[in-house]
């Protein structure tokens, strides 16, 4: 007979679901494990005393509730609004929804109606979704995050929104990006800048920047962005979700604000990858009013869920690029978490070979058409879609309407003239014959495809310049590229490992990442994202510490006692300690210290007190790494004195529930 507090799962899924709230706070210490996932559908919920619980739910999930009557598409919204009123303006301040969607729970009612007369529309019918701030939509503001748009009203939607409308999704909200599109720090003079969930101190990369945020913090089923040289996989990398960059033409790319025409994608980026599929079905096709999307005609359309297949690893060739695989420096940590998802690969009978792309870097070099398109597809873009406040990309500038940050690019961009035609005729070609070069690499070495990190190294923290970018690989070519998880770092973020393809092997890259997710379960939520409780951020958790650590009965042993208090949003502990049996003149020092384990050394990770204080009060914010070690029971209080400078007592923070 199954325990009262067993953690079963929902057929058909990977998702726990715990029957007991009273192991709340056992599970919730726990979840640094990567297969630690909660969800409030306990008995309560199922009889309507508890609100349904969506954090970390997928979209099948999601449909089974609704269908099941355990709740309504009203139902969802609300509960998508509560998690955004905990953590976005408040908690860890994320700052990653920009405006939410006015008739958001009108929406919701009518797709309810059209459930309870029979008519399902497929899986995204009633679900909550999340825009980009630059995709058009003609009943709530597009504004590209610039407040020279603020409030700027798009006559119509663009493709993918008007395919996901009439797919059943409901559009909860729009997300803020890189002003423009024009970045991958996701700061905006309309948005302010975004945070990443997993530590707001680090960057949420960009420009899609908002959506990552948001998905991974599951204010919205899944969301979409786009991506002109790494826009949709960064942000899938830095947040432990999964991104596809597709083949340029696999889907539209009308009704987004442009950045260049020639390498603007768009797409979801997802938690997981049968997510993914699903958005994906939902919105690639071919569209009259982008002559990219013509490459479709004529094939067979592309099914992504029905393509994957947790086997599709099996016999696969995939190229390690090894340029971008560096085991030193700051970017050994990143390495070390792709070559662990190779390994998975490789036991999922992938055959993992070394490679190099020859002259790689003269091939990548002038390759980009961003500079040569984005003032004249701007000024294109607001000229057709008529009404708009401003005219250009000059306008802007001449105006001050942008975040300073953005003046340097703004102004070059803008103040270049007319565009230098053969320059810009000379880069297309390039990137053709990159295009050319990356295949022809490919059937040379019998690749499936090639991998290497989606970002070299951790996020920057937030006002450093991010480095360590691939992106260029797939988006000056134009090839379909997929970031799926590959774990965390040794710093407590998350990385992706990136596959690049052949033209339109878009679904069998999809497979791929699919397989890798079967194999090593990546997904992890950020802990300062918990579920709500009676929907509200839980209350502080609670640790203390008491005792001698061993040395009773000895001469001169201190007792050392501590209470702490955890606000998980804010990522914040406070701390009251005090000492007995020791003399302020005895003691050295105060501080939390790690126990060692993996790749992260037993060393002093926070200073409490110095010399001459036997005791200690305050707070401290922190890390991402931190926290994964407290909450998994690796970090221990320790006192270091005179007559033990080694260490007197050293006791392991206890979760008092």
């Amino acid at each position: 007979m199954e325990p009262d507090n067993a953690v079963a799962r929902i057929p058909g899924t990977r998702r726990p679901v715990v029957r007991n709230l009273a192991l709340w706070g056992l599970v919730f210490a726990g979840a640094a494990s990567s297969t630690a996932r909660l969800s409030a559908q306990t008995a309560e919920a199922a009889a309507g005393s508890a609100p349904f619980e969506v954090w970390e739910a997928s979209i099948p999930e999601l449909q089974e509730a609704l269908e099941s009557g355990r709740v309504s598409s009203a139902g969802l919204v609300d509960a998508y609004l509560a998690r955004i009123a905990a953590y976005d303006r408040a908690g860890p301040t994320l700052n990653a929804i920009i405006r939410l969607h006015p008739t958001a729970r009108e929406q919701a009612r009518r797709l309810d109606a059209e459930r309870a007369a029979g008519q399902v529309r497929g899986p995204l019918h009633g679900i909550p979704i999340l825009l980009k701030d630059n995709y058009d939509t003609f009943d709530m503001p597009t504004a590209g995050s610039t407040v020279a748009l603020a409030g700027w009203m798009p006559p119509d939607d663009a493709f993918q929104v008007r395919k996901l409308r009439a797919a059943g999704a409901i559009i909860l909200a729009k997300t803020n990006m890189h002003e423009l599109a024009a970045g991958i720090t996701s700061i905006s003079s309309l948005g302010g800048q975004t945070r990443n969930p997993y530590d707001p101190a680090r960057n949420p990369g960009g420009s899609s920047g908002g959506t990552g945020a948001a998905v991974a913090a599951s204010f919205g089923a899944v969301g979409w962005g786009s991506d002109t040289c790494g826009s949709i996989r960064i942000p899938s990398s830095v947040h432990n979700l999964v991104g596809l960059r597709p083949t340029k033409g696999l889907s539209s790319i009308d009704g987004l604000i442009p950045l260049s025409h020639t390498q603007d994608t768009g797409g979801p980026l997802a938690r997981s990858v049968v997510d993914l599929a699903i958005a994906l079905d939902a919105t690639v096709g071919a569209d009259a009013a982008d002559r990219a999307t013509e490459a479709m005609r004529g094939r067979e359309p592309v099914g992504f869920r029905a393509a994957l297949d947790a086997g599709s690893l099996a016999g696969a060739r995939i190229g390690a690029l090894t340029d971008w695989l560096s085991d030193s420096g700051a970017e050994a940590p990143v390495t070390a978490a792709v070559r662990t998802a190779l390994d998975a690969m490789a036991a999922a009978g992938a055959e993992i070979v070394e490679v190099e792309i020859p002259e790689q870097d003269s091939l990548l070099a002038n390759t980009s058409v961003i500079g040569h398109e984005f003032a004249v597809d701007l000024a294109d873009y607001l000229a057709a879609a008529g009404g708009a406040p401003v005219a250009s990309l000059g306008e802007i500038v001449e105006l001050g309407l942008h975040h300073e940050q953005l003046d340097g690019t703004f102004r070059r961009r803008s103040e270049a003239g007319p565009r230098d035609e053969a320059a810009y005729a000379e880069a297309l070609e390039r990137q053709a014959a990159l295009r050319e070069a990356i295949v022809a690499f490919m059937d040379a070495e019998r690749l499936d495809a090639i991998a290497y990190p989606t970002l070299r190294r951790d996020p920057a923290r937030i006002g450093s310049p991010p480095v360590g970018g691939t992106c260029q690989l797939a988006a000056h070519s134009g090839l379909p590229a997929i970031s799926a998880p590959a774990g965390f770092t040794r710093t407590g973020m998350p990385t992706g490992v990136e596959l690049i393809g052949r033209p339109f092997d878009d679904a069998r890259l999809v497979s791929f990442a699919y397989a890798l997710e079967r194999a090593i379960e990546p997904r992890r939520a950020p802990h300062r994202t918990p579920p709500l409780v009676d929907g509200r951020a839980p209350a502080p958790h609670r640790f203390s510490v008491a005792g001698d650590g061993g040395w009773a009965g000895r001469p001169a042993a201190p007792h050392l006692t501590g209470s702490f208090s955890l606000d998980l949003p804010r990522g914040t502990l406070r701390y009251l300690i005090s000492t007995s049996g020791l003399g302020p003149a005895d003691a050295h020092a105060i501080v939390l210290q790690r126990r060692g384990s993996g790749t992260r050394p037993n060393a002093v990770v926070r200073h409490l007190s110095g010399p001459g204080h036997a005791s200690a009060e305050g707070s401290v914010t922190l890390s991402a790494a931190d926290l994964d070690d407290l909450l998994a029971g690796r970090i221990e209080l320790a006192l270091y004195t005179a007559g033990r400078p080694l260490g007197a007592v050293r006791l392991v923070l206890s979760p008092e529930d």
